[in-house]
């Protein structure tokens, strides 16, 4: 239930059967990232398999962005949460700021 929790702060749809089923991959929608949330105590290895999983979900959910969204500690009122993307998507947002905010 935690994860849906998360996935309705998030502004997230969750995905049926939590990306069970061959078509419904990953946690939750979030255009235009697919979203996938990890809960843990203290810490959590992100490895290069996991990120894979994560991004093969992604495109197999229609082509989306692949998120992670990372909520770590065991204190409901002072939860860390982050957010992982990939480097293109990072740029991408960025430069999306600088149009909208940057004056030089």
């Amino acid at each position: 239930m935690a994860e849906i929790h998360e996935l309705n702060r998030a502004g997230a749809k969750p995905q049926p059967n939590s990306g069970r089923g061959k078509h419904r991959k990953g946690d939750g929608i979030l255009n235009p990232f697919c979203v996938d949330v990890k809960e843990r105590g203290k810490s959590m290895t992100l490895n290069r398999d996991t990120w894979a999983k994560i991004c093969t979900d992604a495109a197999q959910a229609g082509n989306y962005e692949p998120a992670l969204l990372l909520v770590i500690g065991d204190d409901p009122r002072n939860k860390v949460r982050l957010v992982t993307v990939g480097e293109d998507m990072f740029n991408q947002m960025r430069e999306a700021w600088l149009e909208k905010y940057d004056q030089g």
